[in-house]
């Protein structure tokens, strides 16, 4: 390898290492790398325009990156599709959560089952999957497992057991989208797939994972619904939370579910229209702030978007862009090439397992971002469409990501919310349930992508 290549890698390590770690906030080690990454640009390949084309800012300015039509939008470097699209959401999201319109969701379901805990367990795994499918699941088991830890002290039961499971649905949900999970956002912006082409190929795979999650998860944990039920009959005087409760504006609240239908009205049709994702993210922006709301809640909104998050992607791009410009990620895809022995369905099984595993132990968005360059290369390599290889790896990396706590931003979300309300998730208990299930649902997607594309 060349000494550029080195380093590049040298510095993909050791941010890697960091986020494993994770004493400071991963935006930190992100935004470090990429200056790295520049500094050996600048010095080792002494090319400026390498560091300038890792920016990719020339893009924002032309008409295509918001209306590009029927075309994909390629993008090397710092992908702003994905970045403008998240940050948009994360707005309309904290607008929702403001107006009370997803703990009324929440609250709605567990009364339509009249708040009894097996149907309330199916229920709520279910409700995760769906609401993944448009919503981030990180903001889905924001509020999910604080409902869910509500609910269980008045039942006088264990929380925990649902939460793994609403985890293990709210990732499998995220995988049947280009809007559910971050990785499925970098895919499709970075590939060129739309919304519909997530949902047509990788929705029926991730729903048939979510039936064999939730029968898992309910064999697992059967006899620890018996307590619960005896719990509901204790439980039979207590008062339990009405959906009502969560709505403190009634005008706002029907106004920000006008934005949300209309946000994923825009999602679904977006090949159609020829809109690219970034436009839909500035229209759910815009619009959260046209719902009537004072200049104090405006602010607290916008102060709550995660800024750390989107400063995480933009060094991450810039840290993964330095083992493309150098030809690294290419040296990744030979090797792949090689072991494949040119068979298009082992590279596909390779791409499969090794995002499934490697996302149980690191987080599931920069190994997303570092295997796109790596899907387009052996595809050229193949001399097909990237489609296949792509499904693999979406499915892989937001599947793989319920091994473990870490493995996706949801189970650091969740077990840190059950921790906080006195409920610590230990790795030894989270990880007896979750990584059997996480290799049961892959392996199950190694049949239905061999079957449905071989």
């Amino acid at each position: 390898m060349a000494l550029s290549q080195i380093l590049a890698l040298a510095i993909f390590v050791a941010m890697f290492v960091v986020l494993i770690i994770g004493k400071v906030h991963r935006y930190i080690p992100a935004l470090a790398g990429a200056a790295a990454v520049i500094i050996v640009f600048l010095v080792v390949m002494q090319s400026p325009e390498t560091a300038w084309r890792v920016f990719n800012l020339e893009q924002i300015g032309t008409l295509t990156f918001w209306v590009p039509g029927q075309e994909p939008l390629p993008s090397r470097g710092i992908n702003w599709q994905t970045i403008i699209f998240i940050g948009g959401m994360m707005t309309m999201v904290e607008g929702l959560g403001h107006a009370g319109v997803l703990r009324w969701m929440c609250l709605s379901v567990a009364k339509l089952v009249n708040y009894r805990i097996v149907p309330v367990f199916v229920a709520f795994m279910l409700l995760a999957g769906f609401l993944s499918m448009f919503i981030d699941s990180i903001t889905v088991m924001l509020f999910l497992a604080a409902v869910t830890v509500e609910l269980a002290r008045l039942l006088k039961v264990d929380p925990i057991p649902l939460i793994i499971a609403q985890v293990a649905a709210a990732n499998i949900g995220g995988s049947a989208t280009m809007a559910g999970d971050p990785p499925n956002i970098i895919i499709g912006t970075g590939l060129g797939f739309s919304f519909m082409d997530f949902v047509i190929n990788t929705g029926p795979l991730a729903w048939a994972g979510m039936v064999l999650t939730l029968g898992f998860f309910y064999l697992v944990y059967r006899r620890s619904f018996h307590t619960a039920r005896l719990g509901e009959l204790n439980g039979q005087d207590a008062r339990y939370p009405e959906p009502g409760e969560a709505i403190g504006n009634r005008t706002q609240f029907l106004l920000d579910i006008g934005v949300l239908i209309l946000v994923v009205g825009l999602l679904v049709t977006h090949a159609e229209t020829g809109i690219s994702v970034a436009l839909i993210g500035v229209i759910a922006f815009v619009l959260t702030f046209l719902v009537p709301k004072t200049k104090a809640e405006n602010a607290g909104i916008f102060r709550r978007i995660d800024w750390r998050t989107l400063l995480f992607f933009v060094g991450l791009f810039i840290t993964v862009g330095g083992l493309e410009e150098t030809g690294f990620l290419a040296l990744i895809a030979e090797f792949i090439e090689d072991v494949s022995g040119g068979s298009l369905p082992i590279a596909m099984s390779i791409i499969l397992w090794a995002s499934a595993f490697l996302s149980s132990i690191v987080d599931n968005i920069p190994f997303a971002a570092t295997m796109v360059p790596v899907v387009a290369d052996l595809s050229l390599a193949y001399g097909v469409s990237p489609a296949t290889l792509s499904w693999a790896l979406a499915l892989g990396t937001d599947i793989g990501g319920n091994g473990t706590p870490i493995g996706a931003s949801a189970n650091v979300v969740a077990t840190a919310i059950a921790e906080r309300e006195g409920y610590p998730v230990g790795w030894g208990r989270f990880c007896k349930t979750a990584y059997p299930a996480m290799i049961l649902v892959i392996g199950l997607m190694q049949v239905l992508l061999l079957v449905r594309y071989f």
